[in-house]
């Protein structure tokens, strides 16, 4: 089959808003990959006002529901790298995507901006995959 829907779930990891104007960490919710195998974040950037803007990309991990034990995810724990998912002024209209393949059940996603003066709209998706219950719910909730 070629049924992509039954096979995911999505969750709103940073939602959209009012478009940041600053250098304020844009922090995403607790993802809980309760019940799933895989995990991806997809970074959805709008049009970026500012000129010599940039966006870091980082994942943190852990145990704790709350994340009071987040700690930065390896290298080795990641589908692509940190780097390509980072981004600058010049990637309006762009995506973006890391995956998390380590083992710890609680996951958040970061973007730290330097440099950002203006409008930079930007929102996530945490995509859980690999389910083990299929097929997965709709609404997803």
């Amino acid at each position: 089959m070629r049924d992509l829907s039954n096979l995911i779930h999505p969750v709103v990891a940073i939602a959209p808003a009012a478009p940041t104007t600053d250098n304020t960490v844009l922090t995403s919710a607790i993802i809980d990959k309760a019940g799933y195998e895989s995990l991806a974040f997809l970074i959805l950037i709008g049009v970026l006002a500012a000129g010599a803007a940039t966006f870091a990309v980082t994942v943190e991990h852990g145990d704790a529901a709350d994340l009071s034990d987040a700690a930065p995810v390896a290298a080795a724990n990641l589908t692509g790298t940190l780097a390509l998912a980072s981004f600058d002024q010049t990637a309006d209209g762009k995506a973006r995507k890391i995956g998390y393949t380590g083992a710890k059940r609680y996951v958040r996603l970061k973007i730290t901006p330097t440099g950002n003066n203006a409008a930079a709209p930007i929102a996530a998706l945490a995509l859980l995959g690999d389910g083990r219950f299929i097929p997965t719910p709709n609404p997803p909730g």
